[in-house]
């Protein structure tokens, strides 16, 4: 059995495609709709990786990702875009603690190398 996986998209098309190949992979996966529903559903799940749209309403990705980071300093977050990894607000991110800009779209092997990478249960 794999981690949890929490995808946080405002997309319902690609939450589903993104649910179905991680689900596939044996992972656990939660969903939210926009930033502020994501951070909530970090601290009910606290799940080993978030893969968030970094453009959504409410409260967009690098928000989200600013109040899940003050939550749990160890959070692993990826922001998937349609802008360039090198935009300053990722560049600033990444200097935060952001694991990786990616920009869209995000594909499957990709999708399950973080996946995998980041829900790996580790022993001290």
């Amino acid at each position: 059995m794999g981690g949890t996986v929490l995808v946080v998209e405002d997309d319902m098309d690609l939450i589903g495609i993104y649910k179905e190949i991680l689900e596939l992979h044996a992972f656990d996966v939660e969903t939210a709709m926009n930033g502020e529903e994501g951070v909530q559903k970090f601290i009910e799940h606290k799940p080993s990786l978030v893969i968030m749209d970094g453009d959504m309403p409410i409260l967009d990705g690098y928000q989200a990702f600013k109040q899940i980071k003050s939550i749990d300093a160890n959070a692993n977050v990826v922001i998937v875009t349609g802008f360039s990894e090198f935009e300053p607000k990722s560049q600033e991110a990444i200097k935060e603690g952001l694991i990786k800009v990616i920009s869209k779209p995000l594909g499957v092997d990709e999708l399950l190398a973080l996946a995998k990478k980041y829900t790996e249960i580790k022993i001290e």
